[in-house]
């Protein structure tokens, strides 16, 4: 027996096996001096997929998309018969082009549309690109020269002039030469999010068809091998199994509840950082979870502005690059109600005009 002394104790090396979390560097998609520089976006099906597979995540896009054209756009008549003419790949109208877009560049960054002009210059259609197809292509200062596009192997590429094209570029950062996607920003929320979920499929199954262990009186191979074919089809139709007394004994495995983490919690909490990473209240999507109605008014107004810098970021785009003057109304203004309610809590000194540029923000 070994000697029981407290001066033999040791310290681990538990440090040396954690490590601290840490985030990789980025370097900015910006030219380094060659003379051509060049930005496609590999990722586009990929965020593609998730767009269609992941519920909340095309909700969360939608409606944005939706919110953004909102009730339409006001223009002058000269401008409203041109947007008129408008038929995008055939059956499109200017709105549907527009949401289109939003909803594009939020899930690659970008959305492109080629500029159609007739003989005299004049705007007569705009027609909707694949991302995935689209290189952009920019001198060695960064400077816009023009776009190609690729349609499939062995065809030749199109080549488009900057002013063939009517590019949105969301959310850029310095001088790289294109948008970033929202998916980028929430991928590790959806990816955990749907992981817990998929576990939580799984043990519901296995509430409703649960595993068991046989404990069977054989070692031959042949009789085993019967016996498996026939226990598992009692368990794919839901039907009773007779065997012998003594034969084999079963055996229900479980886990107990509250034996393990409760992963429902985990599951809300990602769908509330997710919700937040994409700047939509879950009110705004008919949530039934209990919210006062002061706080629902404060989450839509954040909302609201999130929705107005799209429309803000929308006018300004088509007024730079195609010499069109539209106005986005929002939806579904608040604000006038947050001012009523100020003066009937019982605010004091309150400055309409002043109150009123607070809650427009961005517009």
């Amino acid at each position: 027996m070994g000697e029981l002394d407290i001066g033999q104790a040791e310290v681990g090396a538990m440090k040396s096996n954690v490590s601290d979390y840490s985030v990789d560097t980025y370097s900015i998609d910006s030219p380094t001096g060659q003379k051509e520089f060049s930005y496609s976006n590999s990722k586009f099906t990929q965020y593609m997929g998730y767009y269609k597979n992941i519920s909340e995540l095309g909700s969360a896009i939608d409606t944005k998309a939706f919110w953004a054209v909102g009730k339409g756009y006001t223009a002058d008549k000269k401008t409203e018969a041109v947007l008129k003419k408008i038929k995008g790949w055939g059956k499109d109208t200017f709105n549907t082009i527009i949401e289109n877009m939003v909803r594009t560049y939020q899930i690659g960054g970008d959305a492109f549309s080629e500029i159609v002009k007739d003989k005299k210059g004049r705007l007569i259609n705009l027609k909707p690109l694949n991302p995935a197809e689209i290189k952009i292509i920019t001198d060695e200062r960064g400077m816009l020269l023009r776009y190609e596009q690729s349609i499939g192997v062995g065809k030749p590429v199109i080549r488009f002039e900057p002013k063939e094209i009517f590019h949105l570029a969301w959310n850029r950062i310095a001088n790289e030469i294109h948008g970033t996607s929202t998916i980028e920003k929430v991928e590790e929320i959806i990816l955990m999010r749907n992981e817990a979920m998929t576990d939580m499929k799984t043990v519901f199954h296995r509430y409703v068809k649960p595993l068991w262990v046989w404990a069977l009186d054989t070692d031959d191979e042949t009789k085993i091998s019967a016996f498996k074919a026939k226990a598992d089809k009692t368990v794919a139709n839901s039907e009773n199994i007779y065997i012998p007394k003594g034969a084999a004994e079963a055996e229900r495995v479980s886990v107990p509840q509250y034996s393990t983490l409760d992963p429902l919690p985990w599951i809300e909490n990602l769908t509330q950082y997710f919700f937040q990473a994409t700047n939509i209240p879950d009110v705004i999507l008919g949530s039934a979870k209990e919210t006062t109605e002061a706080s629902a008014k404060i989450l839509y107004l954040a909302f609201q502005q999130t929705i107005e810098k799209n429309q803000l970021f929308i006018e300004e785009n088509l007024k730079s690059q195609l010499n069109i003057e539209v106005d986005y109304e929002f939806p579904a203004s608040i604000e006038n109600d947050l001012i009523k309610d100020n003066k009937k809590d019982g605010a004091v000194n309150i400055d309409k005009n002043e109150t009123t540029a607070t809650i427009k923000g961005n517009k």
